[in-house]
């Protein structure tokens, strides 16, 4: 989903938000840093494969991915990470590693970690290793009404 995609969907929905235009990065972390957004308000998309399901863990930049707690918080059987090779055609005109947390327009589970709720606002990937859109967590969860779990 390109950026412009994203921000129809989002007008449509009448959020309000910003784009953070930025210089390419490619951590989470050196996103950040080169949008000047604190970390644990940034989002990062991390893909897995939840039982033979794909699906979306998005928590702050600043934090890792737990694979076993996330197993156990969603009763899965098995957690592991995907591969780009699983995942890439699922989201034309996004650049790899650059997906946003928006599973629910993909057609796929996202589950989201408690600590963004720690914050009024996330920001995320656009589509895009040099863009981000920063919004309301609240407006957030309601357009994609993510599970809310520990990991």
């Amino acid at each position: 989903m390109p950026v412009r995609k994203l921000i129809e969907f989002l007008r449509e929905n009448s959020i309000k938000f910003v784009v953070i235009s930025h210089s390419p990065a490619y951590t989470a972390l050196e996103i950040a840093e080169s949008a000047h957004v604190p970390g644990q308000v940034l989002a990062k998309t991390v893909m897995v494969d939840i039982d033979g399901q794909l699906a979306m863990a998005v928590l702050p930049a600043s934090r890792m991915i737990n694979l076993e707690l996330l197993k156990e918080s969603v009763g899965a059987k098995n957690v592991i990470l995907s591969c780009e090779q699983e995942f890439a055609r699922r989201f034309p005109g996004c650049e790899l590693g650059a997906m946003p947390p928006f599973g629910n327009l993909f057609g796929m589970e996202v589950y989201v970690s408690p600590d963004l709720a720690e914050d009024d606002e996330i920001a995320f990937n656009a589509g895009s290793l040099s863009e981000l859109i920063l919004l309301s967590y609240k407006d957030y969860v309601r357009l994609v009404n993510p599970k809310i779990v520990k990991f």
